[in-house]
């Protein structure tokens, strides 16, 4: 299994820097970043960096570990844009990208940069062409594409990617048409969820795939939640009893194992771990260091 961070992009590029290079040097696998452009509040003040930017600073700056974005909202950029984009912070990174797209959600955004938000149902349409459209780009010579959203004519994309190809993975958990996107197009696929859920979702994409005719071994599975780890029992109880809107792995180190066991039993190929509820610098890299340390060797 792997074991990658998540570092929230509300953060200085300094503390993003910092905790890359940490976790690179502490032998994470892989960062990921979200694609936002303010926070999700009626307060949209914070800061937010913008997340391809960032990408490609980190791949100049930090080896060897995997850079994704989790994951790209489709709306925000034309998919050959988004194709080039890619394919760029693959060559600056000699070839450790991965392509996040999903469809888009945060409503607040669009309506502030005038972009289109449309109807769910419009919005999944688009991302399953913008996949038709980044995987063109990446495959052929020149791309011809003539969709209801997307077109493409005689287009090309140099320098490709280094990878062949780059994977291209597809966030979401809607079980009708985002996991039968995923199963065409996905060479990874994730979800927010707790064991039980992607256990869930991984049958539903199995299903998509029966009746694409693909191999669901050939999708890699991964999968975040937040961390609450100790050795408080009382603080452990308060976060168990607590609201938190998200999934979320909370015990000892030990117990946060046995749930890690579960992700692994439930065909996650990789875990990962944000760090928005980690608390300040030095809090937020002990807790990545006690996971890595004590929980991630049991799944290598």
């Amino acid at each position: 299994m792997r074991f990658s961070i998540w570092p929230t992009l509300a953060q200085p590029w300094d503390d993003v820097l910092e905790i890359s290079r940490h976790a690179e040097a502490t032998g994470w696998d892989g960062l990921w970043m979200a694609d936002h452009f303010m926070p999700n509040d009626v307060d949209v003040s914070g800061p937010v960096s913008e997340c391809w930017t960032t990408l490609a600073a980190v791949a100049a700056t930090v080896p060897r570990i995997r850079l994704g974005a989790l994951v790209t909202g489709n709306t925000y950029r034309h998919p050959a844009v988004l194709a080039k984009t890619a394919a760029t912070v693959d060559q600056v990174s000699d070839g450790r990208v991965v392509l996040g797209l999903g469809a888009g959600w945060q409503e607040n955004e669009h309506r502030a940069y005038g972009i289109d938000f449309a109807t769910t149902a419009v919005r999944l349409a688009r991302l399953e062409e913008a996949c038709r459209v980044v995987k063109a780009l990446f495959s052929e010579r020149r791309a011809d594409f003539d969709g209801e959203h997307y077109t493409l004519v005689d287009a090309p994309l140099e320098p490709k990617p280094v990878q062949d190809p780059l994977p291209l993975l597809v966030g979401g958990g809607g079980e009708k048409v985002t996991l039968r996107i995923a199963a065409t197009y996905a060479d990874e696929w994730n979800v927010w969820g707790d064991p039980a859920t992607l256990r869930h979702k991984s049958a539903v994409l199995d299903r998509h795939c029966a009746d694409v005719g693909r191999d669901p071994a050939t999708i890699l599975r991964s999968a975040q939640a937040l961390l609450f780890m100790s050795d408080d029992d009382a603080w452990l109880g308060r976060m168990r009893g607590a609201d938190l809107g998200r999934a979320a792995i909370i015990g000892t180190p030990a117990e946060v194992a046995e749930v890690v066991g579960e992700y692994a039993e439930a065909g996650v190929d990789e875990l990962i771990v944000p760090d928005f509820n980690l608390g300040r610098p030095e809090r937020r890299r002990a807790a990545y260091d006690t996971f890595i340390a004590e929980v991630a060797p049991a799944f290598r």
